[in-house]
């Protein structure tokens, strides 16, 4: 791994500059283009976390005498903030789309590919065209009927805007057969009836399989014939070379048959095409004029270009991003898995945190600003990246900061008995370190945390924005001190409290108290618990024959 404290240190000072401290969580990402690898990350944040703490220390008239030798390290590398590339061919009235199937709510980790569309169709000031990808699927990957009204939600609150008319592929299937025909016509597909053994090794052995050998005749014979057969007997496939160097591009299937039934059409139809031949037809008869889509689809892209020079038509620009793994969000992201996952209970819905769904993180708090500049920083780029998920909370972070009131929630709650504690009615707590207001408290019982209790027992320690104590070794002992030193840890703690929990990106719930401050905050307000991290209130809610006050915890 190559030295990189040049630019982290410029990356941290631009960064300091612009947001009044750095932060190591927006710096990573910037070393991506200079060549760090991700495995790497681990190595290199030690020396990351030094930068930023010298950086935080400096004043800022220190900061720019600092960067203006820096700079050079970073700006022949890193375009203006939100920038995106321009695109090859890019004259006229441009075309996008975005086409998601409606498997699940979109999630944090395919919904790139659609914000880079729509932040291109804002560029260029071109259309954007929603095209639900409602073909029927696979018994792993169906479509849900719920999922047409999340997908529409996420978009909205996302912010992306498309075509007033929505197109949907399960309304273009008589569409499709007429070019199926015409494939068939022109001895480019055929129907197979050879059983997935014989198929694989076809493939592999680069052997042309029996049925292809009919002429165009027998084949439109055979296609009308799969519209009375049963699921798996036949299928409609493309004639390619067989002796292609990727043997997954020889012979691609068309259309197959399914006698599932389709949330939109019932079982109107059962020989249905796959995303690729769809893709291939809508983007020539839609006019798209730019497909951007993640190297997973360089297949499909391939196929859709086969596809359009059989017809004579012109390609539009296919330009393929790298996949993006975020780190930090526990096992690959995946709709269908999330699907599985809330049909068994497991989790409590489309929201549920564990999804990482769009829905599930509005729900915890975080803005749809914080979402659009996290994609525009991934940037538009061919190459695989791993960005950590603390790069969306840094940016989330200074977008709410000051906007966010501070409160106490204490978790697992014990009472101190503090000897000789002085006797304090109110205290008057500040509800953000850079405003004037503060709320107030009483002092008069005092509740910590388990966890401290036993991590700082027998030392002492100072209780936030009220006085020092030393802890004792039993459970709830502790004595006042009359020092004022504040170079000891500090802790939080509540006095006034209602009963209140915290759900955790994890799906559990952190069960405690939180001072009465609360009471006042009307739902969806995010707020920052002190010590603890940001969260959005959910409610007052039932839990058993008790109320509790509800969050989502948003991050630290």
């Amino acid at each position: 791994m190559r030295n990189l404290e040049k630019e982290i240190l410029g990356y941290a000072l631009k960064n300091a500059i612009e947001f009044g401290k750095a932060d190591a969580g927006r710096i990573i990402p910037k070393l991506f283009q200079h060549g760090l690898k991700k495995e790497e990350i681990g190595e290199i944040m030690n020396d990351v976390k030094l930068i930023v703490d010298n950086v935080n220390s400096m004043t800022d008239e220190e900061r720019k005498k600092e960067f203006e030798k820096a700079e050079k390290n970073i700006k022949t590398i890193e375009r203006k903030e939100g920038e995106l590339p321009e695109l090859p061919n890019a004259d006229g009235k441009l075309v996008f789309r975005i086409a998601p199937f409606p498997s699940g709510d979109l999630h944090i980790g395919n919904v790139r590919a659609f914000m880079a569309n729509a932040l291109y169709a804002e560029k260029y000031k071109g259309k954007l065209l929603l095209v639900i990808d409602d073909t029927i699927g696979s018994e792993e990957k169906q479509v849900l009927p719920e999922a047409y009204d999340l997908i529409k939600e996420s978009l909205k609150w996302l912010g992306i805007k498309y075509d007033k008319k929505i197109i949907y592929k399960s309304d273009r299937i008589k569409i499709y057969y007429e070019y199926a025909e015409e494939l068939i016509e022109k001895g480019k597909a055929y129907v197979c009836h050879c059983s997935q053994e014989v198929l694989k090794n076809n493939r592999e052995k680069g052997i042309e399989c029996a049925c292809r050998q009919a002429n165009e005749k027998e084949q439109l014979k055979r296609w009308k014939e799969m519209f009375n057969e049963k699921e798996g007997m036949a299928i409609l496939r493309i004639k390619t070379d067989m002796q292609h160097p990727n043997p997954a591009f020889r012979d691609r299937v068309l259309f197959k048959i399914s006698e599932r039934t389709h949330p939109r059409v019932g079982n109107k139809y059962k020989v249905w095409p796959t995303l690729e031949m769809t893709w291939a037809i809508d983007d020539h008869l839609l006019g798209i004029t730019h497909v951007i889509r993640g190297n997973d689809l360089l297949m499909e892209s391939e196929m859709e270009k086969y596809i359009w020079d059989i017809f004579g038509w012109k390609h539009p620009e296919i330009i393929h991003t790298g996949l993006i793994k975020i780190e930090g969000t526990g096992e690959k992201l995946s709709k269908s898995k999330a699907q599985k996952e809330i049909e068994s209970g497991e989790f409590t819905g489309h929201d549920d945190p564990r999804t990482w769904s769009i829905h599930s993180l509005k729900r915890r708090g975080l803005t749809k600003e914080a979402i659009r500049e996290f994609i525009k920083e991934m940037s538009i780029s061919s190459n695989d990246v791993t960005v950590p998920i603390e790069t969306l909370y840094s940016i989330n972070r200074s977008l709410i900061d000051k906007s966010s009131e501070r409160h106490s929630f204490i978790y697992k709650p014990i009472e101190l008995e503090i000897k000789g504690k002085p006797k304090i009615k109110l205290v008057y707590i500040p509800i953000h370190p850079e405003k004037k207001i503060k709320r107030k408290t009483k002092a008069d019982k005092i509740f910590i945390s388990e966890e401290d209790f036993k991590n700082l027992k027998g030392t002492e320690i100072r209780l936030l924005h009220l006085y020092n104590i030393k802890l004792g070794e039993k459970a709830g002992e502790a004595e006042f001190t009359s020092s004022e030193n504040k170079e000891i840890p500090k802790i939080n703690w509540v006095s006034e409290n209602v009963p209140a929990r915290v759900l955790l990106p994890n799906g559990i719930w952190a069960e405690g108290i939180a001072g009465v401050s609360i009471k006042s905050l009307k739902k969806d307000r995010v707020i920052q618990f002190e010590r603890t991290g940001f969260a959005r209130f959910d409610g007052k809610k039932k839990n058993g024959k008790n109320e509790v006050y509800e969050f989502w915890f948003a991050h630290k």
